[in-house]
């Protein structure tokens, strides 16, 4: 059974100003069944949360740690939780 999940991801590195955000959520969107959004933080990091069918939430993981991402991704830290829902789809914020 693929129960749904909530992770949280923060991602460091060169992640704001190159379209980070943009490809995170047109990722989410290809990879499908995710809600949630992507929004700069004030210390440099992106973070991102996204809801859905836990397999699809590690690829997501996977892409932003080893996928062809813009900019330069240093490193992300991700917590798991359950889903909160109220997400519309998923979003630049």
């Amino acid at each position: 059974m693929n129960e749904a999940v909530r992770v949280t991801a923060w991602v460091r590195g060169q992640v704001q100003g190159v379209g980070f955000r943009w490809f995170t959520r047109a990722n989410a969107l290809r990879i499908g069944e995710l809600a949630g959004f992507a929004v700069n933080l004030g210390d440099g990091r992106v973070q991102v949360v996204a809801e859905g069918p836990k397999d699809h939430c590690d690829q997501l993981l996977d892409w932003l740690r080893t996928g062809d991402t813009p900019g330069r991704v240093d490193g992300v830290t991700e917590i798991w939780d359950t889903p909160r829902g109220g997400y519309d789809g998923f979003e630049i914020r």
